[in-house]
């Protein structure tokens, strides 16, 4: 399964595979953000902000 990022280089939408994504907290004032990090096949660095319900129940690394 793939995961769709917007690269903002490229500008438009990419598709990376779970394998190459890695998932991570952020953490600032008391909330938490959850989100999904990959890096495309241009070197361009890609988040992409989700629920806590898709953060829990996507099986890829937590960093």
């Amino acid at each position: 399964m793939a995961i769709e990022f917007y690269n903002v280089k490229k500008k438009k939408k990419v598709s990376i595979d779970e394998s190459k994504v890695k998932k991570t907290k952020y953490e600032r004032n008391g909330t938490t953000r959850y989100a999904f990090r990959s890096q495309d096949d241009d070197g361009t660095n890609l988040t992409k902000f989700c629920s806590k319900s898709d953060f829990d129940s996507t099986n890829v690394e937590e960093v």
